[in-house]
């Protein structure tokens, strides 16, 4: 089955065109639709050096020749210098996000595949915006989602995503972690076919609260719920201290790490497979997947980009989406 995945190269400025055009050099067994500014396409593949051949959305998907990319075309408010973001592309990077998972509602594309995008410019030019996670929620009139990073060796997913530390705490209740493990064990039923899952769980402070000497978040709120979910049937271990929760002895029976916020799961999965990871979020009506890194001004334009973590994203979303298709 050829696919048809829906690709937004994210800030212009940064290493996302670069990555996009490397990853279409040998060709594709599936239809990839740049959602970006064709003129600006090229010019960075005349930079980098390397082939690119811009063709239509055709009828039916097909696979793409080496150095072929279908776009569908949107324009940018000024060109884009690698290195050097401009405020007035803000606006475009939003549009190009919001046109590809429209594209997805309508069935039109199997799955959204992001580039990295720089937060801080989208915020400066007045437009809210906190990640692709939050966004993408907001978009698909999702309740709650689920962000989660893999590799071909781990799996990490968040509780909690892009908040500050200070309020990460009061964020942890029942509700919320119900929530969480309810759409993180169906999605990797649904999308990785594990009739199964075995999750493990973070407890949220040094030691796992020490029973209840570091913080009572473990006792009070954390271990009972788990207790439940475990006479419910699922297969779900924890608290445990994060500082030893990522050992051979506890990961590498697990399908999944289930980490309280961001930085407590997210730098040992880096630290292990970074630029060979995908981010995905759970609990979309549509399917999307990303890179792990960020857009990596200073090497923009260079040739020097490793498009690894997108050519990660693109497999993963095809998997996940003839899983999903039949």
């Amino acid at each position: 089955m050829t696919l048809r995945l829906a690709l937004t190269p994210g800030e212009p400025a940064g290493v996302g065109p670069d990555i996009t055009i490397q990853t279409v050099q040998n060709g594709s067994d599936h239809e990839l639709i740049a959602f970006a500014d064709p003129e600006m396409l090229i010019n960075r593949a005349k930079l980098l050096g390397l082939p690119l051949s811009l063709r239509e959305i055709s009828v039916t998907p097909h696979p793409l020749r080496p150095g072929e990319l279908a776009v569908h075309p949107i324009s940018m408010t000024k060109p884009a210098v690698p290195g050097m973001l401009e405020i007035s592309n803000a606006q475009y990077v939003i549009d190009c996000l919001d046109q590809a998972i429209l594209a997805c509602e309508s069935e039109n594309c199997s799955a959204v595949v992001t580039g990295p995008v720089q937060k801080s410019i989208i915020n400066q030019a007045g437009i809210k915006f906190s990640g692709h996670t939050e966004h993408l929620a907001k978009k698909t009139n999702t309740e709650r989602v689920v962000m989660m990073l893999a590799s071909s060796d781990m799996k990490v997913a968040l509780a909690t995503t892009h908040l500050p530390l200070k309020s990460v705490a009061s964020s942890i209740t029942e509700h919320l972690l119900r929530s969480v493990i309810d759409i993180l064990y169906r999605e990797l039923q649904k999308l990785f076919g594990i009739s199964y899952p075995k999750i493990i769980v973070c407890g949220l402070n040094p030691h796992a609260g020490e029973s209840g000497h570091l913080g009572t978040e473990e006792v009070n709120v954390i271990a009972p719920l788990l207790r439940e979910m475990r006479r419910n049937g699922k297969d779900i271990l924890g608290p445990l201290p994060a500082d030893t929760i990522f050992t051979r002895k506890f990961i590498g029976n697990a399908d999944v790490v289930l980490a309280m916020y961001h930085d407590q799961g997210l730098p040992v999965l880096k630290y292990q497979s970074f630029g060979q990871a995908a981010n995905i979020t759970l609990g979309l009506p549509i399917i999307r997947t990303s890179v792990d890194h960020g857009t990596a001004l200073d090497v923009a334009g260079t040739g020097l980009a490793n498009a690894g973590s997108l050519e990660v994203a693109v497999k993963m979303a095809s998997e996940m989406s003839s899983r999903v298709l039949g």
